[in-house]
């Protein structure tokens, strides 16, 4: 009888089923290793899932040799959690949909700090950077680590500047481990593999798909006990992980710009609405109460 994490695990590597699925297999099976007994039957009456989905889920159910991944990923130093460990952070438990598992590569143990969120425009000007040179010293020197979504712009700025002050640095990821995006920062995640912490809910050999991103983002404010956005046009993605900081109960921290600059409209609507405008170290250090 497989323990209930790894039934998630190994239901993580099933195609054809999502968060919902897994979900209420989760919720509908006390044991969850009474899948593995449960007829096409009674399984899609579980999941009302396509018929195309549910072949897909039902043969990977069945054949899948998740003892094999296991002992893969050992090698390979890719470590996982599930939503049922008592080390699954605590933050990332509170949201609607936690992920059911997380996928780990470096230094897990950062899970464990006071993290804040740093994100804005994949076309972030000079100004995200001279903002975050202000910002981030004095951030790392109270040990909070910055996580981030890897992106290109303000993301890409956080961790490259967390890493030059010293710091630590989670990034976030919409794929797998094996097929990282943007390709241009290849590099930086291969060294955050080894010296800081990459974090994906897609198992390693999952290629980034459009879809994946967002989900990517409520893990990015989950994690963290406040988000910071740098700069942000009025439709912009980076106002989803804004959303879902909200749903989250998490506050919303945010640069003032120039009225005339559309990479500032975002970022003062949300001032508008009520978010907290930073203009200082001090002011975000005060919010995280350290």
């Amino acid at each position: 009888m497989k323990e209930n994490r790894l039934v998630l695990f190994h239901l993580k590597h099933c195609k054809g089923v999502g968060w919902k699925g897994i979900s209420s297999l989760r919720y509908t099976l006390p044991q969850l290793s009474d899948v593995f007994d449960l007829s096409p039957k009674e399984l899609q009456t579980i999941l009302h899932l396509s018929n195309q989905n549910f072949s897909k889920f039902y043969r990977d159910l069945h054949q899948i040799d998740s003892t094999s991944l296991l002992s893969d990923y050992e090698q390979k130093n890719i470590k996982w959690i599930s939503v049922e460990d008592k080390n699954y952070p605590s933050l990332l438990k509170e949201v609607y949909d936690p992920p059911h598992i997380l996928f780990l590569k470096g230094n897990g143990r950062l899970l464990d700090n006071k993290k804040m969120a740093i994100i804005g425009s994949r076309g972030a000007n000079d100004y995200t950077e001279k903002a975050l040179l202000k910002f981030i010293p004095s951030l790392v020197n109270k040990d909070i680590t910055i996580v981030s979504g890897m992106a290109k712009g303000a993301d890409t700025v956080a961790h490259k500047l967390t890493i030059s002050f010293k710091g630590n640095t989670i990034g976030v990821i919409g794929g797998g481990f094996d097929f990282i995006y943007p390709k241009e920062n290849e590099s930086l995640a291969s060294y955050m593999m080894h010296n800081q912490l990459l974090v994906s809910e897609f198992p390693p050999n999952t290629r980034p798909q459009k879809w994946h991103f967002p989900l990517r983002n409520r893990i990015i404010s989950g994690l963290s006990n406040a988000v910071l956005v740098t700069q942000a046009k009025e439709r912009s993605g980076t106002l989803i992980t804004t959303d879902y900081a909200l749903e989250e109960g998490r506050d919303i921290l945010v640069l003032p710009g120039s009225i005339f600059d559309e990479l500032s409209g975002g970022t003062n609507r949300l001032i508008q609405q009520g978010a907290k405008l930073v203009l200082s170290a001090e002011d975000i250090l005060s919010e995280l109460q350290v």
